[in-house]
This record gives C-alpha cells, structure tokens and sequence, in this order.
C-alpha cells in the first residue's frame, strides 16, 4: 500500500510538473530578494567578530577568553532562536517572522554600537570594510539589510505552502498569482499543493515527537547530520577568526572578500546545473584539502621551516576552504533540508535542525581559541576529519533533489501509512 501511494504521488506530480511552466514576475523577484536580506543579515553577522576583534579587545580590554565568549553568542542566540522560530513560522506565517526576526537583528546591532558595557554578499563586505573603519560604524552597517528587509516584507506575498497548511485555499491562490504573474495559469500548482498538503496531514500527525517515529528517520538524519558535520569542519572559526589566523601564518585577510561574492552566485549556477549531491561531494572534498594544506602549514612552522612556505600554504587552503565553502558546502545543506523535510514537520524539525547547527557552531567558535593556541596545526586537522566525514557521509545517505518538485521528493524520502 505505501509503495502504490508514493508511487500514485510521484505520477501525478510528475504529470502536472511537465504541463506547468513559471516566469520570473517582479513580486517573485521581490519576494526573493527581501527573503536574502536574512542570509546578507546573518552573513555579515557571522564575520563581524574578525576584522571587529581588535578594536573591541583593545577599547574593552577584553581577554582572549572574553572576546571568545562575544564571537560565539550570536550562536547561542541562534539556538535559542531555533526552538521557536518553527512553531512561530507555523502559527504566524513566514512573513511576520521574518519581520520579527528583524527587530532583533536591528536591536543587537544597536546594542553593540551605542552600548559601550555590551559585548557570500553580507560576508564579503565585513571582510572588506572591516578593517577600515571602526567596529561600532561596522555594527552600523550590519543593521542595514534587516532594516531593507522589514520594510520589503510588508510587498511580497505570504508562503503558499504554508497557507495551505492552515486551510486558506482562497489565499494560496492569490498568493500564487502574485508570485506567478497575473496572466500565469496556478491551477495546476494550487491542486498539486493542496493535494500533497492534505495528503500527509491525513497520514501523520504534527507534534514535535512525531518527529522521531520510523517514517520520517532518513530525512530527519540526513538533516541533523549534514548541519552538525559541516558546522564541525569549522567554518564559524575560520570566519569569526581568520584575522587571527593570518596573523599568525603572516599573511593577510582581504583577498576572502573579493572571492566570496563571485563564488557565491557561481555556486547558484552549479546547484541547478550539477545538482546538490554533486556539488556537496566536491566542496565539502575541498574544504577538507584546504583544512589540509592549513595543517601542514603551521605544522612545518613549528618545525621552524621556510616562513615563506608556511605562510603560503595557509594563506592558500583557507581561500581553498573559503571558496568551497561559498560555492556548496555552507548553503546546499539548508537547501537540501527545506527540499526533504516534509511539510507537515517542516516547523519542528527545522528548529530542530537549527538547534543543531547554531550549537555545534557554537562549540566550534568558542573553543576555536583555547585549541588554536595549544596547537595551530592539530586543530586545522580535526577540521579535515570532519569536511572529509561530510563527504562519506553525503556519497552514502544524501540523494539528489535536482530537477524534483517538493512534493516528489517528500513523497519518496517518507514511508506514508
């Protein structure tokens, strides 16, 4: 019976998907580009603490041990973040999260300017301003894009998906139609939603310990496992603190900006053209090389060998590592979770996935110090061993979502009883 219902699923939405046809229409292009503020937003969040430590150290007088502390408590926010923001986007809509989440951005940006006592686009421009202006004016900036996107989300249209998750037929339709364009045929897509939407509400339940029952296992474990690998091969260390660590190799910093934002849209390109798999087998493979390559650096540097030659290789697999960072392994993940996770979980596992991801990073970025100082080379090695299990671990469960429709590959990632 469960074989026949997927496969009943995977026919019919093949069928509608071959008939139907979409156009880029000005409020699909809004809807997107006010929904990337939120990634630009965090992005110059995650970078802000490297090119920011300096100053704030110096003006504070903060100790290594204080300083780790401010780099890693955006992370602890974001776990706190994650265990409600599933259930509040499912309650309130995507929209008036979005717009909450805002005022949050804003008042911490704020805080870290006007409060002297408070402790890749939105990457690339820290990276690149950062050391060339103070960390009060550079917390300035960072509010920018949250304050672009609260007023952006008040024009873009709500989450079709998610309206007809509470039962707004008449809403997913206009909602649609905006998105579409109004000369654009919905009929098709609105049905296919509205199907698969009562489909899997009729088969399973919602509650957050619905999330472990036996049906929803592969997509809940490659979810909770690809966050916590790709946090652990220590990207938040790399950008809260590639300033120290250039520093230390004797090299310089910048040259990351100039390279995130062009890899950034090519990683767009390639997600569609080579598809998620591919492209996360081959980055997250990079960024084990240049863990590598940083590794050996410092460690011929402890062996008191050509200072050329260490500052070389570092200065080397942390541009490998950057790029191939920006290029999949940070956002095919997050594409590959919204893609597999089923619609009627899609609140709670997320938070769940989020709570995952913010505190593994978390530990990355507050321990990054403390192992970095007690050997440079050793910590860029467990950096390896984590990108290089990224890549095991994606040939052997991760499957290809290019080309499928939401509701094809949902249909074949859960048993439905």
């Amino acid at each position: 019976m469960t074989g026949s219902m997927e496969d009943g699923l995977l026919d019919e939405s093949s069928l509608r998907k071959s008939s139907r046809q979409f156009h880029v229409t000005t409020n699909l292009v809004l809807s997107t580009s006010v929904a990337a503020c939120g990634y630009f937003a965090y992005g110059f969040a995650a970078g802000y603490s490297s090119p920011a430590q300096s100053g704030i150290m110096d003006d504070l007088g903060l100790s290594i041990a204080e300083y780790s502390v401010f780099a890693s408590i955006m992370i602890f926010g974001g776990m706190i973040g994650a265990l409600i923001s599933g259930k509040v986007a499912d309650i309130f809509g995507r929209r008036a999260t979005i717009w909450l989440s805002d005022l949050f951005f804003i008042m911490g940006w704020c805080s870290i300017t006007f409060g002297k006592c408070t402790l890749t686009l939105g990457f690339s421009l820290v990276y690149y301003i950062g050391n060339n202006m103070s960390w009060r004016t550079l917390a300035l900036v960072g509010a920018t894009p949250s304050f672009i996107q609260v007023l952006g989300v008040f024009f873009i249209p709500e989450s079709p998906r998610w309206l007809s998750k509470i039962g707004l037929e008449k809403e997913v339709e206009a909602s649609l139609q905006r998105l579409r364009g109004e000369n654009a045929d919905i009929s098709t897509e609105a049905a296919e939603i509205k199907d698969f939407t009562e489909t899997v509400q009729r088969h399973s339940g919602s509650t957050f310990m619905d999330l472990f029952s036996r049906k929803y296992a592969r997509p809940l474990i490659i979810g909770v496992g690809l966050m916590a690998l790709v946090q652990l091969g220590g990207n938040n260390a790399i950008t809260s603190f590639a300033s120290s660590i250039f520093r230390a190799a004797e090299s310089g910093s910048q040259v990351m900006a100039v390279l995130q934002l062009p890899f950034a849209v090519t990683s767009i390109i390639l997600t569609e053209k080579a598809g998620r798999r591919l492209l996360m087998l081959v980055t997250s493979a990079g960024t084990c090389l240049g863990c590598l390559l940083v590794a050996l650096g410092f460690l011929f540097k402890g062996y008191h060998l050509s200072t050329e030659l260490t500052s070389s290789m570092v200065y080397t697999g942390i541009l490998l590592f950057s790029v191939s960072f920006t290029m999949g392994m940070g956002g095919t993940p997050w594409i590959i979770m919204s893609e597999i996770l089923p619609i009627n979980i899609k609140g709670s596992a997320g938070s769940l996935v989020t709570l995952i991801n913010c505190f593994t990073s978390w530990i990355v970025g507050y321990s990054f110090n403390f192992l970095f100082e007690w050997n440079a080379a050793g910590t860029f090695f467990l950096f390896a061993f984590f990108c290089g299990s990224v890549v095991v671990f994606v040939a052997m469960l991760v499957p290809e979502t290019k080309g499928r429709t939401l509701e094809e590959i949902q249909a074949s990632m859960t048993l439905l009883q």
